[in-house]
């Protein structure tokens, strides 16, 4: 149960026409979606799940996600009942085609869900979009989007008190705490909002064991990935110290060797800012174009992945979307780029001191 005494302090951040319109919508409906964006990570599963799991005492609920996430997430509750769009399209399509309602966790546009964002678009049934981005698309009835808030997961938990829901579960709980912590790197950055804390606080006194969430996400990969780790610092960073940026690029060739899998690359694009005077960093990583994109890649038989972090006044959304056609927060963006690696370099060489401070 919430607590008044814990959330005495908290104030209302949506809208009351925001509220009343979520409630209509999930009166009405009775088969409920809720899709996240590609690649989920911690944030997209946790508001995710905290969904269902809210949803599914009265409702039939489906969580489908793009494509699959790390299996470091796999002990999350409801986990298990996720369904992988890419492993069953079809499935996902009459899921979506059966819908009565849509609600899009923590993604600001329809194609950062890949395929799931044209059936999306298609459904005639309303939608709710909660999410924490900058710039979000004008395409569901119901947009519950402030980019000052540090998690999609945060405005979940915000939303159901503003409801006025009195039953939180341990599992709504518990997604919600791991979305916090890991959109803001255990409360290591974008965390300086005393309200936060009082969230937090009433999380764990409905019995979130934190130790234990942190012991899930950042103590339980591969080894492949710690070589990875190792491999990545070692060889494949560069410095630029009059623009205080680090750059690290792998191939495809390369993250075989150590059996990459999803989720180990997860945090690689924070290391270099633990180094004095670097403020910017940029991670790019190779990988295969899927099928349902072929078209959006024009030809290329390779995308790739980039992640950009930043501190302080230093923003790296605006390169994001400008060079990579992406974007993202002030300080934590990416986007992607159909081509070679070398391309997507050069793009980098020729065009990051146009965007990066000296100072």
């Amino acid at each position: 149960m919430i607590s008044d005494k814990l959330t005495s302090g908290l104030t209302d951040k949506l809208t009351q026409e925001q509220v009343e319109g979520v409630r209509r919508l999930v009166e009405q409906a009775q088969n409920v979606v809720i899709l996240t964006h590609m690649s989920p990570d911690g944030d997209a599963m946790g508001s995710a799940l905290a969904l269902y799991w809210w949803l599914q005492t009265s409702k039939d609920a489906q969580v489908i996600v793009p494509n699959a996430f790390p299996d470091f997430f796999d002990w999350m509750p409801g986990a298990d009942r996720i369904l992988i769009c890419e492993n069953d399209v079809p499935k996902a399509q009459q899921c979506i085609n059966d819908a009565d309602l849509i609600i899009c966790a923590d993604f600001n546009e329809p194609k950062r869900i890949g395929q799931l964002g044209q059936m999306a678009l298609e459904a005639t049934c309303p939608k709710i979009l909660i999410d924490h981005h900058l710039f979000p698309s004008d395409f569901a009835d119901v947009t519950i989007s402030y980019s000052d808030s540090p998690s999609a997961s945060e405005l979940v938990y915000r939303m159901l008190y503003q409801l006025g829901v009195k039953d939180l579960s341990l599992e709504m709980a518990t997604c919600i705490y791991t979305g916090m912590m890991t959109d803001t790197g255990n409360f290591a950055f974008n965390s300086n909002h005393a309200e936060m804390y009082l969230i937090v606080a009433q999380l764990v006194a409905l019995g979130v064991d934190k130790d234990a969430v942190y012991n899930h996400i950042f103590n339980a990969h591969t080894e492949g990935r710690m070589r990875l780790v190792g491999y990545c610092l070692n060889n494949k960073m560069r410095i630029f110290p009059e623009r205080h940026a680090a750059l690290i690029y792998v191939s495809g060739k390369e993250l075989y060797r150590f059996n990459f899998k999803t989720g180990d690359a997860e945090g690689i694009v924070n290391m270099p800012m633990q180094i004095k005077n670097v403020y910017y960093s940029v991670f790019m990583r190779e990988d295969k174009v899927a099928e349902w994109e072929k078209e959006r890649a024009n030809g290329s038989k390779t995308k790739i992945k980039i992640s950009m972090r930043s501190q302080g006044d230093r923003p790296v959304n605006t390169f994001c979307h400008d060079i990579y056609n992406g974007g993202g927060h002030k300080n934590a963006s990416g986007g992607e780029y159909y081509g070679t690696l070398t391309e997507a370099v050069n793009l980098f060489l020729q065009n990051y001191e146009k965007y990066f401070l000296q100072d």
